[in-house]
């Protein structure tokens, strides 16, 4: 039987006539999504005029539609929009929402900022910033963007060197379109140390950098300035050791050479070597520090998850047996492709990977990472068992135990070792959301061996000759890899930049 359910009649006039307030935020809602500042505004002016009560979210969509009514300092089409209306009319709401008693939030802190630095107050701009704490809001990258833009826009490069400096003791780390505009800054002020800074904080940032700011940094070796920076002394071992404990890439170590800069666009040919220059690149791995670091924080979180395990057993036998150049993950290979009727774990995959590491290493066997429940069941078949016992004579195979996670036995082992990984996971798991950090990416790149079988034949895909990543070369000449879509990497602009 069917439930009619009957409305209260009080309910359903209300429905049709909702209250003012309800209606007025229906409909500033309509106007934020079709970004209809002119309508937000008659809106707003009509509650007022009307009393209605409003709150911080009714605010920060009036704040927000008028801070958006013209493009950020940081953009390409940026101009100064001291004569849009809608700055004064931005202003005005947030004097009203003050003098209402309610606080700003980040996000209207962030759209006023955006009003004053369009204004040209960009003092105002970055002392709106530093006062959020009365309101117990926490600045972000786009809440300082505002001001630091501003400060870049106008050439204050002392200011916006102090907005750097704020954002750093606050932990917000600066993205490819900050540190741009800190290097424009920068270059157009013939300011050579901060230049060289943010060379090497774009690279630990980005990987390509964008045509934007890749003409910046061009700009920067055709002007004057440039021609006074270097020296022609230097100690080339001390320059060699700081750039192998830097993982190679890069020295820090300030400009080296003296003339002209000569700048050009080039390829790099798959070996690494650049097609102008001839320089070869270097493929550039994570530094020992942070080599460290990462085995540390990956056996810190297995201990805490493979508490049942003993994972600090296989740290002890790991410090005994570290003669390994290469870790092999066991099941990953074996599974490869087996998805089908008579698929299961095939042992002769993992038997050609191994062949093949064993002979293309001067005989120098690759440590397997197996589970233990694995080996137990393969052992049931005396071909396997005869394989596995090889193996594990040679000392080539080390078995986790009941209650393990594989993953981070056999990543641990590679960071640890500082060896290449054989795995076609891509490590994308929860267990390695913790490692969502650029330095993740470069280690995987650096170390990282995926394979294939091909009709049955192995194919290994051995880490690339080099990395896509701004390089500095121990005889201070310089690599910068360009955004953009091409058909292989071999088509890929760089900047190459020499003396």
């Amino acid at each position: 039987m069917e439930v009619v359910k009957c409305m209260n009649p009080q309910t359903k006039k209300r429905k049709k006539n909702p209250l003012p307030e309800g209606q007025f935020y229906y409909e500033l809602g309509t106007c934020s999504k079709n970004n209809d500042l002119a309508g937000a505004i008659a809106l707003y002016e009509t509650a007022v005029s009307q009393n209605l009560h409003l709150n911080h979210n009714h605010y920060n969509i009036l704040i927000y539609l008028c801070s958006s009514s013209f493009p950020d300092l940081g953009s390409p089409e940026a101009v100064d929009a001291v004569e849009n209306p809608a700055i004064d009319k931005g202003f005005s709401i947030y004097n009203q929402m003050l003098g209402k008693g309610i606080n700003p939030t980040e996000a209207t802190i962030t759209a006023v900022s955006r009003l004053a630095a369009a204004k040209g107050d960009s003092d105002f701009a970055f002392e709106l910033v530093k006062t959020m704490g009365e309101y117990n809001a926490v600045p972000r990258l786009r809440t300082c963007g505002p001001a630091l833009f501003a400060f870049c826009h106008k050439i204050e490069a002392e200011k916006a060197y102090a907005v750097e400096d704020y954002m750093v003791s606050l932990g917000i780390h600066l993205e490819e379109s900050e540190l741009a505009a800190l290097l424009k800054v920068s270059v157009e002020t013939g300011n050579q140390e901060k230049v060289y800074s943010y060379l090497h904080k774009l690279r630990n940032c980005v990987r390509c950098t964008s045509v934007k700011t890749s003409e910046i940094i061009e700009s920067w070796f055709s002007r004057k300035f440039s021609l006074e920076v270097g020296c022609l002394n230097w100690d080339e071992n001390r320059i060699k050791a700081v750039m192998l404990k830097n993982g190679g890439g890069f020295h820090g170590q300030g400009w080296l050479g003296e003339g002209k800069w000569v700048v050009s666009r080039s390829t790099v040919s798959s070996e690494g070597c650049c097609c102008n220059c001839g320089q070869r690149l270097d493929c550039v791995d994570i530094d020992r520090v942070e080599t460290e670091k990462f085995a540390d924080m990956i056996a810190s979180l297995a201990m805490k998850r493979e508490a049942k395990s003993n994972f600090s057993d296989f740290q002890a036998w790991l410090d005994r047996n570290s003669n390994y150049e290469a870790v092999v993950d066991g099941a990953n290979v074996a599974l490869h492709q087996q998805n089908f009727a008579d698929g299961g774990f095939s042992i002769s995959q993992l038997e050609a990977v191994v062949k093949e590491l064993y002979e293309t290493s001067q005989r120098k066997w690759p440590l397997i990472i197996l589970h233990n429940k694995r080996y137990r069941s393969l052992s049931a078949d005396p071909s396997n068992r005869k394989i596995l016992d090889w193996w594990r004579a040679q000392g080539a195979l080390y078995t986790t135990p009941n209650g393990s996670n594989d993953d981070w036995y056999w990543l641990y082992a590679a960071v640890k070792l500082k060896c290449s990984l054989v795995t076609n996971d891509e490590m994308r798991d929860h267990i390695f959301e913790f490692l969502g950090s650029s330095f993740f990416l470069k280690w995987k790149e650096r170390h990282q061996v995926h394979y294939t079988f091909v009709k049955s034949n192995l194919r290994l895909k051995m880490p690339p000759s080099y990395s896509l990543v701004i390089q500095e070369s121990e005889k201070g000449s310089w690599h910068v890899p360009i955004e953009g879509e091409f058909a292989d990497e071999s088509s890929r602009k760089w900047l190459c930049v020499t003396r």
